[in-house]
């Protein structure tokens, strides 16, 4: 009879203390998503007075780092003329040329 009353005591006090944590842990959820709201809300507030200038470090062109080498965009001295892409004379051009006239009779009625 012993053993069962302990049992179910056993039980019961995991039972408590399983709530117990389960309690804590939505209240810590809680309020950590109340915080975060908060957080939000205040970033947003100052957005509305359009008289105000925005602080410098806001300034896209501050803010902005340069690419890394592999991913910059070309600028236009560094983009060949269009009048040149149609030279036949240019070996690329002549390769390329060649290269269709091998390719053209692989796709049929392209």
């Amino acid at each position: 009879m012993w053993s069962s009353l302990s049992a179910t005591m056993s039980r019961e006090r995991r039972s408590q203390l399983e709530r117990f944590i389960m309690r804590k842990l939505i209240t810590t959820i809680a309020l950590l998503a109340l915080i975060d709201t908060s957080a939000a809300i205040a970033q947003t507030v100052g957005l509305g007075n359009s008289s105000a200038s925005p602080p410098a470090s806001t300034n896209p062109d501050s803010r902005l780092l340069p690419a890394p080498v592999g991913h910059r965009q070309p600028r236009a001295d560094q983009v060949p003329d269009e009048k040149n892409l149609g030279d036949p004379n240019d070996p690329i051009n002549r390769e390329n040329a060649a290269l269709d006239r091998m390719v053209k009779g692989i796709c049929r009625g392209c």
